[in-house]
């Protein structure tokens, strides 16, 4: 990362700064904290973790660090995996991040690790940020950090912080400073408005992509995160956009044929995937963005749509219902080698592949209700996260570690809802409006 490189939410060119790293590992093994906080047992205590507003010489700056510190709390406790203390049982509130905590008032409120940090300006108006990491238990610093960014950018400074402090206690790479694409619906039923909208993933910094003249489907990010596709149904068709956030430049991906919908893009954000109606059938297609070409990958009689690429883009899972049903399948990515992965009841829908390689999420539908579950590529392992009256429509967190989806309640609205992959951790998203249709971005840059 280049020094003092400036950081904005919506440019995610951009990167932020680390002007200093010092990562101090317990007992010389790195892999220490991750044996604290065990992200893979079978029951999860949140771990107590105590973080204090951040300390500043003057009203501002101490403004600023109180925020920093209240995200880096929602976080962390949005996980699950950890269970910020109150205020109220702090022993020492204001810390110098140059002076040792008093370890012994801290174990008396049966804290396991503090995070304490300092804000402050530079020169040039830049905001900067030190914290640290300690284990009150070893009484030891696991972590320091400095950023610095322009000072409307502190949030993503926090989130910068959470990633860090998440990977060093888990041994996972965070998904904080991340954002969310999806449709939110306004109006109700009888004036119905669908629009693409884009959020942080705490819910922070909501706003609308798209002017509501025609109904926004299935959006997803590409690998640098600046780009989404999506689908637009209009009155005399359904089409695939691509989107550039940055500019707000739209293009149509392909042309002719008839209806297209359930883009995907590649890994490497080179090719999008996506079902087109010709002639009464529904095949999967893909596109090579770079020299135009559109490769016709299915042709079954059946409806193929979902496709979703495999991390290391040699494989697509989608979904057909040539076997009677919806059920999922996996190709290899030049259209050869399908077979049938989903041998269980119900109707599957919507598989998309984690991040990680290791699974598939997807919508399950059996006895009038409605799962968000996952299996291994090779169709052993299946597992139930959700259920409820209609779950549906998974996206991965980049870890893929979280699973994010919509849930809509027997006549309610949808919203976005999140599920770890133990299905043991199920929470609702801050953001309030009615939701659907996900998709998580990779890291911002």
């Amino acid at each position: 990362m280049t020094p003092n490189a400036r950081l904005r939410p919506f440019l995610p060119r951009l990167a932020l700064a680390f002007l200093s790293a010092l990562i101090l590992w317990l007992c010389g093994s790195p892999s220490y904290a991750a044996v604290d906080v065990d992200i893979n047992q079978g029951n999860i205590q949140p771990v107590p973790v105590a973080i204090p507003d951040f300390s500043g010489a003057d009203a501002k700056a101490q403004k600023t660090g109180a925020d920093i510190a209240k995200v880096i709390s929602g976080n962390l406790e949005s996980s699950g995996y950890f269970k910020p203390l109150s205020a109220a049982v702090f022993p020492e509130n204001s810390i110098d991040i140059n002076v040792l905590p008093k370890f012994a008032d801290w174990k008396a409120v049966s804290t396991q690790y503090l995070i304490n940090g300092q804000v402050s300006q530079d020169a040039d108006g830049r905001l900067r940020v030190d914290f640290r990491l300690w284990s009150i238990f070893n009484e030891k610093q696991l972590l320091g950090l400095q950023f610095t960014a322009t000072p409307d950018n502190w949030r993503r400074i926090a989130h910068k912080i959470s990633d860090e402090v998440y990977r060093q206690l888990t041994g996972e790479a965070g998904y904080f400073d991340t954002r969310i694409v999806f449709v939110a619906d306004t109006g109700g039923r009888t004036k119905h408005v669908s629009r693409l909208a884009i959020m942080d993933q705490d819910g922070a910094n909501p706003s609308y992509l798209t002017d509501g003249a025609f109904i926004a489907m299935s959006p997803r990010f590409s690998s640098d995160t600046q780009e989404i596709t999506y689908a637009a149904l209009r009155p005399d068709s359904v089409r695939i956009y691509l989107f550039n956030i940055e500019t707000g430049r739209q293009e149509v991906v392909s042309q002719g044929g008839g209806m297209m919908f359930a883009p995907r893009f590649s890994p490497d954000g080179s090719r999008v995937a996506y079902s087109m109606e010709h002639n009464g059938n529904v095949d999967i297609y893909v596109k090579d963005l770079r020299s135009g070409q559109v490769r016709r990958l299915t042709t079954d009689p059946a409806i193929d749509t979902s496709p979703s690429f495999s991390p290391d883009s040699a494989q697509i899972t989608f979904n057909s219902d040539r076997g009677g049903s919806p059920q999922i399948y996996v190709m290899s990515a030049d259209g050869t080698n399908v077979h049938r992965i989903s041998f269980g009841a119900g109707r599957y829908t919507t598989p998309v592949w984690s991040p990680k390689g290791d699974l598939i999420a997807f919508t399950k539908q059996i006895g009038g209700q409605f799962h968000i579950c996952v299996m291994k590529p090779d169709g052993t392992g299946e597992r139930i996260l959700t259920t409820s009256y209609l779950d549906e429509g998974p996206t991965w967190a980049p870890n893929g570690r979280v699973i994010m989806f919509s849930r809509e309640e027997r006549g309610g609205p949808p919203h976005l809802w999140t599920v770890d992959v133990t299905g043991r951790i199920e929470r609702r998203t801050p953001y309030a409006g009615p939701a659907t249709d996900p998709a998580w971005s990779p890291p911002l840059k």
